[in-house]
């Protein structure tokens, strides 16, 4: 009896020791190279965990770099020097797994910075509002399957560059105010994806130009 309540102890120790390795292995795997990181906060952005204990990333820019490609926080720069491009340097992120949401609003990323988002196929969030994107950089983002949310408020979208949109049936949410985009071409996005929001955030002052002042 004492030798079987001994064997069951060990086997037990024995599995609980190889979960406990392969969630510690699981983890290293899924952290991000410091490195990395090191290099996302020079260029004034900052990465985090979405939630405790699981692996999906949360990177964002936009609180730490604005249009002129300048970190907010710092004292503006003086003299011929200009800040490196951030469409570059987002070659960065591209490698990285797990990454769920990505802040760009308000910085400098152009349609040539959206290239290194295309193989981040966990993308679920993407925050674009306030950019120079364009319908060319839309054409990076065809492959994102699981995109769910995406703001192109204030960007230089038309009605041809959504096309690149309607192959992603996981959009719930897509914001297009003040963008090129007409009625007709949301409309059509709609018909594309039935089950997404596709905002265009116009009320009837702003398609009429009237005012109750």
């Amino acid at each position: 009896m004492r030798s079987t309540t001994i064997a069951i102890c060990l086997a037990f120790g024995t599995v609980a020791t190889g979960v406990a390795q392969q969630e510690a292995s699981s983890e290293a795997e899924a952290a991000p190279d410091p490195a990395v990181v090191e290099k996302i906060e020079e260029l004034g952005g900052k990465i985090m965990r979405v939630a405790q204990n699981e692996p999906g990333l949360d990177i964002s820019f936009h609180l730490g770099r604005d249009q002129d490609g300048l970190r907010q926080h710092d004292e503006p720069k003086t003299g011929d020097s200009e800040p490196a491009a951030l469409d570059d340097e987002l070659a960065v992120i591209a490698g990285l797994r797990d990454v769920l949401s990505l802040h760009l609003g308000g910085t400098d990323v152009t349609d040539a910075g959206l290239a290194h988002l295309s193989g981040l196929t966990s993308l679920k969030r993407l925050h674009l509002e306030g950019t120079k994107v364009s319908d060319a950089g839309l054409a990076h983002l065809a492959k994102l399957a699981n995109l769910t949310y995406l703001n192109l408020y204030q960007t230089g979208v038309t009605d041809e560059g959504l096309a690149h949109l309607e192959g992603l049936k996981s959009l719930k949410n897509v914001y297009l105010w003040r963008t090129e985009v007409t009625p007709e071409g949301a409309g059509k996005l709609q018909e594309a994806l039935p089950g997404c929001a596709v905002n265009l955030g116009w009320d009837e002052e702003e398609e009429t130009g009237e005012s109750d002042e």
